[in-house]
């Protein structure tokens, strides 16, 4: 095992509680140094932006180092390419505003039964609003991937603009996003990638996989809720901003409209300190990888800290595969291949026998062990799998605080449940 699970459980207090968390795709618990970050923010320089007086100066640092850091999270080009928001919803709505105005009628657009909703019905509002077709690609139900002949056939269409998720928060999918993005920009098209389930698990790099914007919220990467968009430069100056007209024209405020939740903006930044330390406790044998590709410095240490994170979650991947595929009566969806496991992220969603998922996730609670039930915003896909008349499905999700011993209790757990 790469990571110490001591140390790293250390860095949360939350997790003294006798509770197993396997809600982490719902959002996962915080990062001490992400709430340290928070509350001297409140204690310190808790005030509004662009005054003449020492804390809002404090205050503005701080924004300002926190958008260098999740421009170095990202691996973006500068910290005017980084916009923060309440969540990744709020963000995307307001962005497809913005971006629907580059459309015209009749124009086209890519989306997938696999996505969250809030990389959905935004852009299908948005389409609806200018007078353009929504072109829709499918999954496999068997395995829970992408068909990428669907997305192949869709891009000959010469769409103007994809939506994709980066990996399923329903069924851990991890789609081929560099290959999305490639193919849609040879057909001419924006790509527009949820990152929200695959953040917590894996490096991510904007200027790698091209993308046009990417964004995340980061309660799922042990911070607070707030919501961190990636846009192209270029893309984001050309674009018109619905802001009120005393706000700034100039990036990254163009798109930060009203004042900012300036408290778990400061949070955010804790959340990439601890992140850094997990590179620099735990990262070395990725070094040479990373180190060679040229990351140096703070860049480096997160590519560092997010490789280690996402080798430990194919341990976890393989032991949350094999225990629920050891329960009688599971019907368990998604990739069940055990040599494919590097194509998802920890999160499993099952049915257990004829019991709705809400009673199972009832019971599970009664034992301390928190999952969720339903279609978690991921309607297309218990509507196209046939659950979302009888309660969708209930899903686990491990991180990298988690251990293989709580994957054993979960399986004890839903043993005792079957009888």
């Amino acid at each position: 095992m790469i990571l110490d699970l001591n140390a790293i459980r250390s860095h949360f207090p939350s997790l003294s509680r006798p509770a197993i968390f396997f809600d982490n795709p719902g959002g996962t618990q915080i990062a001490k140094p992400s709430l340290d970050r928070i509350n001297r923010y409140l204690l310190e320089c808790n005030t509004n932006h662009g005054g003449a007086f020492s804390a809002s100066i404090q205050s503005d640092a701080i924004l300002e180092e926190a958008h260098l850091a999740m421009a170095d999270f990202y691996n973006a080009s500068g910290p005017d390419e980084i916009i923060f928001g309440s969540n990744m919803t709020t963000l995307t709505l307001h962005l497809s505003r913005s971006i629907a105005r580059t459309w015209q009628p009749g124009d086209e657009i890519v989306l997938t039964r696999l996505d969250h909703d809030a990389n959905v019905t935004p852009w299908a509002l948005a389409a609806a609003d200018r007078g353009c077709k929504v072109i829709w690609v499918d999954f496999h139900p068997d395995n829970g991937t992408l068909n990428m002949e669907e997305m192949r056939t869709a891009l000959e269409r010469k769409p103007r603009f994809v939506a994709a998720g980066y990996a399923s928060n329903a069924l851990g999918t991890i789609n081929p996003v560099d290959e999305i993005i490639r193919m849609a920009h040879k057909a001419g098209a924006w790509v527009y990638i949820d990152a929200v389930q695959f953040a917590p698990h894996g490096p991510i790099d904007v200027q790698a996989l091209d993308c046009d914007f990417l964004v995340s919220s980061s309660y799922k990467y042990y911070g607070p809720h707030a919501g961190i968009l990636y846009g192209k430069r270029a893309i984001l100056n050309e674009l018109m901003a619905y802001k009120v007209r005393p706000a700034s024209s100039e990036l990254p405020g163009k798109f930060e409209t009203g004042t900012q939740n300036h408290e778990g903006i400061a949070g955010v930044l804790g959340t990439i300190e601890y992140f850094e330390w997990i590179g620099e406790q735990f990262g070395s044998p990725f070094e040479p990888q990373f180190a060679g590709a040229g990351f140096s410095g703070r860049r480096l240490a997160l590519k560092k800290a997010l490789a280690a994170i996402f080798a430990y979650d194919q341990e976890l991947n393989q032991a949350l595969l094999e225990t629920l595929q050891s329960i009688r009566g599971l019907k368990l969806y998604g990739l069940q291949d055990p040599n494919r496991m590097h194509e998802r992220v920890p999160t499993f969603s099952f049915r257990l026998r004829d019991l709705p998922p809400r009673v199972v996730a009832g019971k599970l609670a009664k034992e301390e062990i928190y999952a969720w039930d339903g279609n978690y915003y991921a309607i297309n896909v218990t509507e196209r799998l046939g659950l979302e008349a009888s309660g969708g499905m209930v899903r686990v999700g491990a991180t990298h605080y988690n251990t293989l011993s709580e994957v054993e209790r979960l399986g004890q757990a839903l043993s005792r449940i079957t009888g």
